[in-house]
């Protein structure tokens, strides 16, 4: 268990570190070319989900999150003793409340991945967490089979 607390703690202090350090860098709306045609820093604040859906809807992404913090909080004390479910859930979770910690503070995430060569919607740490844990979580499920 303090390795979980420990990791999810890593986890949600590089994304916030990241957003502090954009923030205080990089102007609003600006980027910068990390690897041209591929890869930019945008510093850009979003008050919705990818591609701004539900823009300002912070009480439902609010409502959303409660209810997901208890969903993965059950299942990692349900699943404890299967690493590839916790490793899955802390990475999952992280991400969750890393992006969470913006809408209660700030009313918007900022994101700052920007990906050049494809119309991708611009994503920050906490939006890799959680596609890595949903991932990882698909591969322990097709891995181990249900949740029981």
């Amino acid at each position: 268990m303090v390795y979980i607390l420990i990791s999810l703690c890593a986890l949600v202090g590089i994304d916030q570190a990241i957003k502090i350090w954009i923030s205080a860098n990089i102007s609003e709306t600006s980027s910068t070319t990390i690897i041209p045609g591929v890869l930019s820093i945008t510093n850009l604040h979003n008050s919705g989900a990818a591609w701004s859906i539900l823009e300002g809807q912070q009480w439902l992404f609010s409502i959303i999150t409660l209810v997901a913090v208890v969903v993965i909080v059950y299942f990692m004390i349900k699943l404890k003793g299967r690493k590839l479910y916790l490793t899955s859930t802390t990475i999952l979770l992280a991400g969750i409340l890393g992006n969470f910690i913006n809408r209660f503070l700030q009313g918007y995430v900022v994101d700052m991945f920007q990906v050049d060569f494809i119309n991708f919607p611009v994503f920050n740490f906490a939006d890799i967490c959680i596609t890595f844990g949903i991932i990882l979580l698909f591969f322990a499920i097709l891995r181990d089979g249900d949740l029981d």
